[in-house]
């Protein structure tokens, strides 16, 4: 599993909805839970997948009319570390003080 470079507040929406799910979650789903346009969250997926963090599979379904799903979870690795970089954002950050003039 690689380390991401780069963990934006959108990756974190995304890595949000997937730790609450109890299931593999559809895409368009995630997109739904976080509020984020398909265009920012398709791609979040696709480098979580390629960093190892998730996993995903076509849904298989033949009863159900419609075009195939794709489905995503994280992989244990990957929830380990979704739930780290979570509880970092939720952390509250430092507020920076100025020194007083002439202090």
């Amino acid at each position: 599993m690689e380390k991401l470079s780069r963990i934006t507040p959108a990756t974190i929406d995304v890595l949000d909805a997937l730790l609450g799910a109890s299931d593999s979650v559809w895409g368009l789903r995630i997109v739904a839970l976080t509020g984020r346009p398909a265009g920012s969250v398709y791609p979040i997926l696709e480098r979580l997948e390629r960093a190892g963090w998730a996993e995903s599979e076509w849904e298989d379904a033949p009863e159900r009319s419609g075009p195939r799903r794709r489905l995503y979870r994280l992989t244990s690795g990957g929830a380990e570390a979704a739930r780290a970089a979570v509880g970092r954002a939720a952390a509250p950050r430092p507020s920076f003080q100025p020194k007083a003039a002439g202090a």
